[in-house]
């Protein structure tokens, strides 16, 4: 099995957390909150296909890929995150674009370093750790707000 197959794997594995929810989720749910945080259900839905689209194209140098990262543009939750509909494509096209960055990369590429000014210097290996934390950190959230979140 080659690099990028074990890294795909990892990575979809540590995105399970997040694409569950997203079965379950209903779009009366998008605007909970859990006071006195201010980010939304939806926001939170966003912002990981924000950052993995970023990914994707900054950090993978994926060609073809573009992204509008409205939830870092604002740097807070305007409340518009409220059409389901759109929030599950956009994320449809998060994975597969991410999907697709991961299973692009030659064995040697994942040593290759990537400097960001969100995260200094990582290898493309470590780069992926962090995105797939970022994804579960923000999951854990989200699972959260859907328990005990109430409509703002």
């Amino acid at each position: 099995m080659s690099s990028n197959q074990h890294f795909l794997r990892l990575w979809e594995e540590g995105r399970t957390r997040f694409s569950k929810l997203l079965f379950e989720i209903k779009e009366e749910d998008l605007q909970k909150t859990l006071a006195p945080a201010p980010n939304s259900a939806g926001f939170i839905i966003r912002h990981i296909a924000d950052v993995e689209l970023l990914f994707a194209k900054n950090v993978f140098k994926t060609e073809g890929i573009q992204v509008h990262a409205q939830t870092i543009i604002d740097q807070r939750d305007t409340g518009e995150w409220t059409n389901l509909k759109d929030l599950l494509e956009y994320n449809q096209k998060a994975y597969e674009g991410l999907k697709t960055a991961i299973s692009i990369q030659n064995d040697e590429a994942w040593e290759d370093p990537i400097n960001t000014k969100e995260f200094g210097t990582k290898t493309k290996s470590e780069a992926l750790g962090r995105i797939i934390t970022h994804t579960a950190y923000h999951a854990g959230q989200l699972a959260i707000i859907l328990k005990y979140g109430e409509e703002r």
